[in-house]
């Protein structure tokens, strides 16, 4: 299984609007053509902040993009919310905010992370409960898991703030099954690691870079496009390769919030206490 994993779009309706400075249909029309010349992709991801507006117009100029993209390779899609998401524009163009996709003897297991109105995620316990039952039956090579908020910790300090709530519990419900890989996204940057036995797979940003090194305390992010080619053999460890989609203005400065902004905005979307 070949996945091309892309996240984090944050597509708007309106084309003249931006994301913190960013074209952001124009960065995923530059990823999809840096992409193009992967060969053998059997499964497009895009896992969370499809959009920004959460318009169904986004969501149709997602869908308009990746669905075309998938069919010429005869690639499968699976799409899951993010914190950025609205459910309403979301269900009406692409469908179920939880489901099942079954690509040459691979489970993919989707699961939608968000709380409205909040950034941090959570998988409830109705979730777990549903994500068991569809891993008490082994798929012949697996199950691949698609969650926009990652089950591992976040570098930065505002992304720390909004993570995946309860990890260990989404961790225990899968290493009870045949999980065999977790892609995420929402951190904006790449990582790949390893928890409770399972590879995590985090894609770049397609709207933009979070600087995994910004001074202590803040949150900053530049310019910047990335996704990521996994690659998940029928017996063996999966294998990520990162991948770059440059623009002229790569590297460009986009925000830079200080601690008391961080904070602001922990205090508005991270969960209550």
């Amino acid at each position: 299984m070949r996945i091309l994993h892309l996240s984090d779009t944050h597509l708007l309706a309106d084309p003249e609007a931006r994301h913190n400075g960013i074209d952001t249909t124009a960065a995923l029309e530059r990823v999809l053509a840096r992409a193009a010349v992967v060969e053998g992709v059997d499964l497009v991801v895009a896992s969370g902040d499809l959009s920004e507006d959460g318009a169904a117009a986004a969501y149709e100029k997602l869908r308009d993009r990746i669905e075309p993209f998938a069919a010429e390779r005869g690639a499968a899609t699976a799409y899951v919310m993010g914190n950025h998401d609205l459910r309403d524009g979301f269900e009406q163009v692409l469908g179920p905010r939880d489901g099942v996709v079954e690509v040459a003897g691979y489970r993919v297991l989707r699961l939608d992370t968000s709380v409205p109105g909040a950034g941090y995620g959570e998988l409830s316990a109705e979730q777990l409960a549903w994500a068991r039952q569809q891993l008490a039956a082994p798929a012949e090579h697996g199950t691949i898991v698609v969650m926009h908020h990652p089950p591992v910790p976040a570098w930065s300090v505002l992304l720390h703030a909004l993570e995946l709530q309860n990890p260990a519990e989404a961790l225990e419900a899968f290493a009870a099954g045949d999980v065999r890989l977790v892609l995420s996204g929402h951190y904006h940057h790449a990582v790949a690691t390893w928890v409770s036995g399972i590879p995590v797979v985090v894609a770049p940003g397609v709207t933009n870079t979070t600087d995994a090194l910004a001074p202590a305390g803040h949150e900053r992010a530049a310019s910047g496009s990335g996704f990521a080619v996994v690659d998940v053999p029928v017996q063996g460890s999966p294998a990520a390769t990162f991948v770059t989609a440059p623009a002229p203005d790569d590297g460009r400065w986009l925000f830079d919030l200080d601690p008391d902004g961080v904070k602001a905005v922990a205090e508005k979307f991270g969960p209550r206490v």
